[in-house]
């Protein structure tokens, strides 16, 4: 048995997210149908990680079994063709039969993209706002640094019970044009990136402290964190083996 990981890029503007859904199209679906037509056989194509409806990946991971071997640069050459113009695999390599995308990763990380001001060429891709206080944000990012219960911060769902994830990373920083926000951790639930942004957003608006963002994560409960900032902004930036 063949298995091969592929990385990833998409815009996900028009995709449902990644997960294969009925009556949507998601990118898994996509890919999966263009690898289909390539080796005439279904394939269970699994991902590092399900991005949300609207979310971009720059480095998303997947991978496939197959009992046939692959040319490999032939097979990302056609992979690429079939695809739309929105998705593209960078990089396709033989991997270790025990290699799983989703289990094997220890950590992914996003980033989310703002413009300071209108720019044409940037409005799918980012949010916009002004003067942000980055030396502020950071001190208040800095909260959910750790190993913590992100109930607060992400969408309910009853199918999964455990909310705890590991925050390793977070940053803010900024350029001539924009602003840049990176968090990198274990794991991240629905909607978990989206809504600590907006929570990071309300609480500067509100001229709050740490304690503020603190009191939340006691909370346990989603309608105490601020709103989720648009899809549109954040992207799937790379994940670590």
């Amino acid at each position: 048995m063949s298995n091969y990981k592929l990385t990833i890029q998409y815009d996900g503007t028009d995709y449902a997210g990644w997960q294969i859904q009925e009556n949507a199209r998601t990118v898994q679906g996509t890919i999966s149908d263009a690898i289909r037509v390539i080796i005439t056989e279904e394939v269970n194509l699994i991902a590092s990680g399900r991005t949300d409806s609207g979310v971009h990946a720059l480095g998303q991971v997947a991978n496939f079994r197959d009992e046939k071997e692959i040319d490999i640069y032939q097979f990302q050459h056609s992979l690429n063709s079939i695809l739309p113009i929105d998705i593209s695999a960078i990089n396709i390599q033989r991997v270790s039969e025990s290699f799983h995308a989703r289990f094997d990763a220890k950590e992914r990380t996003y980033l989310y993209l703002i413009s300071k001001e209108k720019y044409p060429f940037y409005y799918k891709y980012s949010l916009i706002k002004k003067n942000l206080d980055i030396s502020l944000m950071n001190e208040l990012s800095n909260t959910f640094l750790g190993e913590k219960d992100f109930t607060s911060f992400c969408r309910k769902n009853p199918e999964v019970k455990d909310k705890t994830c590991k925050v390793n990373f977070i940053r803010w920083r900024e350029t001539n044009n924009f602003y840049l926000f990176f968090i990198s951790a274990d794991r991240f639930l629905h909607g978990m990136v989206r809504t600590i942004i907006g929570t990071l957003f309300k609480a500067l608006d509100l001229g709050e402290n740490k304690s503020y963002i603190e009191n939340i994560f006691n909370e346990k409960n989603r309608e105490a964190a601020g709103e989720a900032v648009a899809a549109k902004g954040l992207f799937l930036y790379k994940v670590k083996y």
